[in-house]
């Protein structure tokens, strides 16, 4: 990353948090990259270097996984793409996800009214569609996997005080 890039982003960054600080929603995952809760979805910002000076901020809602791409579901996308304000319907072959997408341009320019206004629309968006793609094709909502995966990891851990417990007469001796 260029001395340039690397100051489009501190400031892109600075202009990220403050906007979002005061968001219950908002979560700061790692340096460049956080999440926005909106019902059932989220939105992934993360703020990226771009050419020799500039910075983008980036925005992805994985509305949808496990979703077979038809014919049917791709025209739907596409006559929602010719409507919406902010972002793009797509779909990543890796994981047969339906996501939602859009890029603003960082740095000197960006400001808090250009933030919110595509993240409003992104993720009201994205939460009105999880449940519709869903509805209409079937595979799990973001809300769904996490949920899963909380699940699976408490059941793991309760397995694993069952088995402690069985061996408790391991440590009676």
């Amino acid at each position: 990353m260029s001395k340039d890039s690397a100051l489009a982003v501190r400031v892109t960054i600075a202009r990220v948090e403050q906007t979002l600080a005061d968001s219950p929603a908002f979560v700061r995952i790692e340096p460049r990259f956080y999440v926005l809760r909106q019902g059932t979805a989220y939105v992934y910002v993360q703020i990226l270097p771009w050419e020799p000076e500039r910075a983008v901020v980036r925005f992805v809602a994985q509305l949808v996984r496990g979703v077979e791409m038809t014919p049917d579901l791709a025209l739907k996308l596409l006559r929602l793409n010719a409507r919406l304000r902010f972002g793009a319907f797509g779909y990543v072959e890796q994981g047969s996800c339906v996501v939602l997408v859009h890029t603003l341009l960082g740095g000197e320019t960006l400001d808090a009214d250009e933030i919110l206004a595509a993240l409003r629309d992104m993720s009201v968006i994205a939460d009105e569609y999880d449940d519709r793609i869903v509805d209409e094709v079937g595979g799990q909502r973001m809300q769904d996997l996490i949920d899963a995966s909380v699940a699976s990891a408490f059941f793991d851990d309760f397995r694993d005080i069952s088995i402690l417990s069985e061996r408790a007469d391991v440590f009676d001796a």
